[in-house]
């Protein structure tokens, strides 16, 4: 696909989602069950007393209820039965003595990041960091010191692996970024795992556009003392020729199990440093494609309704209106285009895979 077809193909497709409500998702709770009497001893009856009284009757042998005349109470004529009052004739949680069948959203807590993974996709669901003027201005993590992990707290089927990335002509793409965690070399560590990763387009994008976005992210810290940002992948419809829209993503690995992206979306949260204070929000979704370095940034953003509605996340529902600014209009939105031939070169050596 043409670089000028993919980023109008982004600007459509994200204002077709902005303008359709999404589906309500259904939240699902498991349930805890317990066997009644495991575990417990019975006393041992007293042989005298038990010589000297009678044995009481037996009670009746269950007869087995028929799910056409399930006993009710009397209800009084002209009320209708209370609902709590209605036996159900099945047990649809009684499923869950064999397992919860999920969905399963693997939440990661380490050093430089939070993370939700999608066990389906083989990609997170989201991504969260935190940077600082003081946290960027620590230098003591090496990139040369850091190399790519799959990620061991996943289960081994689910996780993503090396060797699915292995001449798969995508690059292992971080979604919070090493250069973001250099404040410790076990933070930046953290940063390596798979599960950070999706497959991004290297040349045009990874190495060049988005490592600019990145950048232009840390520089926010020039001008917000506090700057939060959420990235994750999401999988876009396009119109195909017969006019009707369709989801569309390869899918890399041996066996194929790694969704590669069709676009990726980047929410800020620019903080003023006061407690109360104001919230400067940035939400953008670029296309996982190449983007000429001279497209402006700005034309990228998206409400955050939009990014929202498109991953079926939710980002600022406990944030007040009256705290709310909208970033591109408290600062120019715009990258700084810098040489990254040794980042070129460093990614052509370990990063393209």
């Amino acid at each position: 696909m043409p670089p000028s077809s993919a980023l109008n193909m982004s600007k459509t497709t994200i204002a077709i989602i902005a303008a359709v409500s999404a589906a309500t998702g259904a939240a699902v709770t498991a349930a805890s069950m317990s066997l009644s009497g495991s575990g417990k001893k019975s006393k041992p009856a007293t042989p005298l007393l038990s010589a000297q009284l009678p044995s009481p009757p037996l009670p009746p042998a269950p007869v087995p209820m028929s799910t056409n005349t399930i006993p009710l109470p009397p209800v009084p004529v002209g009320r209708p039965l209370p609902t709590s009052a209605i036996v159900p004739p099945v047990d649809p949680a009684g499923l869950f003595q064999y397992g919860f069948p999920g969905p399963v959203n693997d939440l990661a807590t380490r050093n430089s990041l939070i993370s939700s993974y999608d066990r389906r996709t083989k990609n997170p669901f989201w991504v969260a960091e935190h940077i600082t003027p003081a946290s960027l201005k620590l230098q003591e993590g090496d990139r040369k010191g850091s190399v790519f992990l799959e990620d061991p707290d996943l289960p081994e089927r689910f996780r993503g692996k090396l060797k699915d990335y292995f001449r798969s002509g995508y690059d292992r793409g971080h979604q919070v970024p090493a250069a973001d965690a250099k404040w410790s070399q076990e933070a930046m560590n953290d940063t390596f795992y798979l599960s950070n990763m999706c497959p991004q387009v290297g040349e045009g994008f990874n190495r060049d556009y988005w490592a600019h976005f990145e950048d232009f992210c840390r520089r926010l810290t020039t001008k917000y003392p506090s700057v939060r940002i959420v990235t994750g992948p999401l999988y876009l419809p396009k119109r195909d020729a017969d006019g009707k829209w369709r989801v569309n993503y390869e899918v890399i690995g041996n066996p194929p199990n790694i969704a590669v992206p069709t676009h990726f979306y980047k929410v800020i949260f620019a903080e003023d440093g006061m407690v109360g204070g104001q919230v400067a929000i940035g939400a953008f979704v670029l296309p996982n494609a190449v983007i000429p370095n001279e497209k402006p940034l700005a034309e990228f953003e998206v409400p955050v309704e939009a990014v929202e509605r498109a991953s079926g996340l939710e980002f600022a529902t406990k944030l007040p209106v009256q705290r709310r600014k909208r970033l591109c209009a408290d600062m120019q939105c715009s990258l700084v285009i810098k040489e990254y031939a040794q980042r070129q070169k460093a990614f052509a050596q370990g990063g393209k895979k």
